[in-house]
Order: structure tokens, then sequence, then C-alpha cells
């Protein structure tokens, strides 16, 4: 069996909010296929057109080679060797950045390939399931555009998601830094109430972990509100701080008991390897869709099991990056939870509506995945729909008059009214 072709599609929703911190708007699906007919899927979390850009692209000398040019007629039942001859062929222009993002979704669809042509789920191939299930928590962004709003939402969803069946959930209070939702600034006693308010809410049973969005620039800012943070009994505190703040995380993680948690944003085995010695990290969120996909998850897993530390993988976009997550659980034996935004309280239509088969939370856990590949399918209506929005919202740099966000605020605008 060998690769016949790459496609790339880019998917818009028609509500996108510009405003928003969530990724889960826009998504690029990269479908490989075969001459045996067995097509896999793939998503990359980041800048869509720039990773298609990349995919499409041809190369044109041996340090920067295109990478559909380097898959065309490769074993996909192959993933790891595929894995790195698409890092060092592309390495001038990929070594980082979006070409790690779209080696990722180009990753994700030969390990679905190669689960497909061999009947059997991806984490059977990884060396077989380290655990009986898994335990996804709930991840919650609260909507609205004032303080109240978004406290009244947030209130909301965590009392659902423990009424659904969740063991634990993660309250997104992004209300201050660069990556506020919908451009809050609020201050810090607004992060502690609101996790006070949801703590009390629910109760002392339930799981509650936080992310901040990189909402504090130096270390001793971020320390302050972990202080009033630590009688909520938290697993973890998300990106308190800058990705690239590694000091600043090691002299954070040094001085709170709540454990801190990283990655969603890094790239490859070796980033997080720094993040590991330099910043002294308790939790790992290596993203499938970011990190150099399924391939490069399972090394960064399996660093953190040498090192002693847990791995909690990041997943913010749709049902397929989602599905990708939940075979590297399986494959984990340090992985005890997998973020999990559920599509009853997503805001994007395309989380809500891209994937078919997803698996089911059942008395809080789901169990490992069965079907050959992924286990899922694309909803084809869905996914010509979303294709259809991005083809219309895309304009030349050229143009002047208008742009993508402006045209999604328009949209997003008449969504709200």
């Amino acid at each position: 069996m060998k690769i016949k072709s790459v496609e790339c599609t880019v998917l818009i929703a028609p509500n996108c909010n510009p405003d928003a911190c969530d990724s889960s708007q826009d998504t690029i699906v990269v479908q490989i296929h075969t001459d045996d007919g067995i097509t896999g899927i793939g998503e990359a979390d980041t800048n869509p057109w720039v990773v298609k850009a990349l995919i499409e692209s041809p190369g044109s000398h041996i340090m920067s080679l295109g990478f559909q040019e380097l898959l065309i007629g490769q074993d996909p039942t192959q993933p790891q060797a595929i894995w790195d001859r698409l890092y060092t062929y592309t390495a001038m222009t990929g070594r980082r950045g979006a070409g790690i993002s779209a080696i990722s979704a180009i990753d994700m669809a030969i390990w679905d390939i190669y689960g497909k042509a061999t009947s059997r789920p991806i984490w059977h191939l990884l060396g077989g399931a380290r655990r009986q299930f898994i335990t996804p928590y709930a991840s919650l962004i609260p909507e609205g555009r004032t303080l109240t709003d978004q406290r009244k939402d947030l209130l909301a969803k965590v009392n659902w998601a423990k009424k659904f069946g969740f063991k634990a959930a993660k309250l997104q209070i992004c209300i201050k830094g660069p990556y506020a939702h919908n451009r809050l600034q609020e201050g810090d006693e607004a992060i502690i109430e609101l996790v006070g308010a949801c703590r009390q809410a629910v109760g002392s049973s339930m799981t509650l972990m936080v992310d901040v969005a990189y909402g504090w620039s130096d270390w001793k800012e971020a320390l302050r509100a972990c202080r009033g943070l630590e009688e909520y009994d938290l697993f973890f505190l998300e990106t308190p701080l800058p990705s690239d703040d590694l000091e600043g995380y090691a002299r954070l993680a040094d001085a709170t008991n709540i454990r801190i948690a990283a990655g969603e944003w890094l790239q490859t085995r070796f980033e997080f390897d720094d993040l590991i010695n330099r910043g002294h990290i308790d939790v790992l969120q290596p993203d499938v869709g970011r990190v150099g996909g399924i391939t490069e998850a399972i090394r960064v897993a399996e660093m953190g099991r040498d090192r002693g530390k847990i791995v909690v993988p990041h997943c913010w976009k749709t049902g397929i990056g989602i599905a990708a997550t939940a075979h590297i659980a399986a494959a984990s034996a340090n992985c005890p939870f997998i973020e999990f935004q559920p599509a009853p309280v997503a805001y994007s239509p395309i989380r809500r509506e891209l994937v078919q088969d997803e698996l089911v939370l059942e008395n809080g856990i789901m169990a490992l995945p069965r079907k050959p590949g992924l286990g899922i399918e694309l909803n084809e209506d869905a996914f010509k729909r979303f294709a259809k929005v991005a083809s219309e919202l895309y304009v030349s740099p050229n143009q002047k008059d208008g742009s993508v966000l402006s045209t999604c605020n328009a949209e997003s605008s008449a969504a709200s009214t």
C-alpha cells in the first residue's frame, strides 16, 4: 500500500468570533488517500491556511522539500519512519511552528490509515492499552462580553457538567492578559472569586482545574494569585505565564502547592525536555494537533513517564483531535485525564457537528476505542458546509476593505442577535 494523494481543506464556523479565546472555530482537515482505497484523516490546531500552504507547496532543495511530495509513494504502515522523513527534509522551513503543526495533521491521518489497514485501533498499534478506560474532564469556556455574563455562564456550565456525569472540569477563566476571552480585562480578585464560586457550586468531590491563558506577565504576580487559589484544591493551574518564560515557570512551580501545567503550544519532545528540565513543570500538556501528531505525543508522554511527570493532553479542537488524544491516553500509563470540550455546550458548530461516532461518556469515563484507526468518520454534510464558509470568507492579502476577521465579526454579531 502506498500514499497516492493528499487533500487539505480549511473549515471555518459561520459564527466565528475573532475576540474569542477559542481555536475550535476553525480547522484544517488533512485527508491522505492510498492506492488501496483507504483514506486517513487528521487536523492541526493553528492557522489553517498556513498549514494548507505548507503541505501543498513544492520544495526547491534537500533542506526544505515539500510535505506533499515527500509523502507520495510512501508506505503509511510506517508512521514513525514517515515522521522522521518529514522532519528531516523540511527542517529549514518546518522544524518548529506551522511546519510541526502540518506534520501533526499528516501523522494523525497516517496512523488512521495504519489502523484501518490492520483492522485495529491506534492504541493497539502503539503497544497496547495501559488502562481500561479513559477519564475526560469537561473543558468549559464561558460566553459573554462582561464579567457578570461570563460568571453566570461558567456556573451554569460547571453545574451542567457535574449533572451530566463528568468527574472533573476545567474552568477556562481567561479574563486578563493578551488572550482574554472576548477581550475582558479583569483583576486577580475576579479570577479567585470565580474559582471559589465554582468550587462551592460543585462541592469537594469534583476535580477542578483552571486555565488562565497566559494571564500573568511575571511569576511573582502569578504567585500572589496562586496564594488565593490554593484553598480551592485545584488539580492544576494551566499556562499562567508566557510559554518562553521557563525561569518564571520554575520559580512559580517551586513556590506554590498547586500543580503547574503547560505545553499546549510546545512542539516536539525537544521543547518538552526544556519545559521539564528548566521549567520544573508538574503537568505536561502536549496537544496532538501541534506537538507533532500521535507519534510525537507518545514520545512526550514516555519522556514524562520516565521523569515522573503527569501527562494531561491538551485538545481544544474537533472530534478528530479528541479521537487521536483518546488513543494517546489509552496507550500511556501516566495520563489520568484528557481534555474534552463537550459538544452540547460548545460554541463552535465545527466542534458539535464535524465528526460522527465520537466516544460516549458513561459514569464519568469512556470505554477504549474499538473501531479501526481513529474510530471516527466525518459528517460529510457538515464538512462541506464549513468548507464553503471558509471559501467565502477568504480574501487576498491585497484586499484593503475587508478581512476574514472583519467578516467573522459581522457573522458573529449577527448570530448573537
